[in-house]
């Protein structure tokens, strides 16, 4: 499943992979086997968005690594952070970032948690003119940055936002997304598990029958549709190093997606349980 990227048209798989703790492995090879079989079964299935910060560790050069040994690197939309303070600092950064990742080009650099962001953002803005970006935005994760998000969406030419979005935390259905549609912006969803919160709160729950209308089969695919089901969503990128976690995720980029009136019933369910 695929949505157009509001800038520019270009189509991008709707489920992608967050590296976030699960890609901060070290050299060894036989520790990044379940990395390298995750990257494979996301591009076997037609996902590209692999999303990375310096701030995960090891992540951006374990993502390089794995996709110098195939020829994976032109499947992937390589998304990337600068998290840190000054002009000279967030250039040092970038650059380290395309060794580590092993590239020319990044797909989407992104301004983590808005860090130093009016500053940075002059550097992406030129890099992107150069054709070393070739999208640029900003990121958060939790609901208290959702004034500041918006802030700078309404004032700066962005391409990508990036926040935390789930089926128990909707803080930004009432005015970032709106304002992502009506600025053509495109979203990117982490955290749609709550870090795993979600899974706990439904230990025990059967998924219900009528999951399968909008061809659902598991808990992860119900709380992955329901953020993919909002027309102002672009990509979500739950983080895993594990394959069978990645198979489940991918499940939720076929098939139907709940309309306005499953996700009301899918949020009135969430709420009883």
């Amino acid at each position: 499943m695929q949505r157009a990227i509001p800038k520019t048209g270009e189509l991008l798989p709707m489920v992608g992979l967050g590296t976030w703790q699960a890609f901060d492995v070290s050299d060894a090879s036989d520790l990044r086997a379940p990395q390298r079989e995750v990257l494979q079964l996301l591009f076997e299935a037609g996902g590209s968005v692999v999303d990375a910060s310096p701030m995960y560790g090891r992540a951006e050069g374990v993502v390089g690594d794995l996709l110098a040994e195939t020829e994976d690197r032109r499947r992937a939309f390589l998304a990337t952070k600068v998290w840190t303070e000054g002009k000279d600092q967030g250039i040092a950064q970038m650059e380290e970032s395309l060794r580590r990742m092993r590239t020319d080009v990044i797909d989407l650099m992104q301004i983590h948690n808005l860090v130093d962001w009016r500053v940075q953002l002059e550097t992406l803005r030129l890099w992107k003119a150069a054709g070393i970006f070739r999208y640029i935005g900003i990121t958060h994760y939790t609901s208290h940055a959702i004034d500041d998000l918006v802030a700078v969406m309404e004032s700066e030419d962005i391409d990508f936002v990036q926040m935390a979005y789930s089926i128990g935390e909707r803080a930004i259905e009432d005015k970032l997304l709106p304002v992502a549609a009506e600025r053509g912006i495109a979203i990117i969803v982490n955290r749609p598990y709550e870090g795993g919160n979600l899974f706990a709160s439904i230990a025990g729950e059967s998924l219900p029958d009528w999951a399968q209308e909008f061809d659902c089969t598991t808990w992860s695919q119900f709380f992955l549709k329901f953020v993919m089901s909002h027309p102002a969503v672009t990509c979500v990128i739950p983080a895993t190093s594990k394959p069978n976690h990645m198979i489940d995720n991918l499940g939720a980029g076929r098939g139907r997606l709940p309309d306005a009136a499953m996700r009301r019933r899918m949020i009135q369910y969430w709420e009883d349980v």
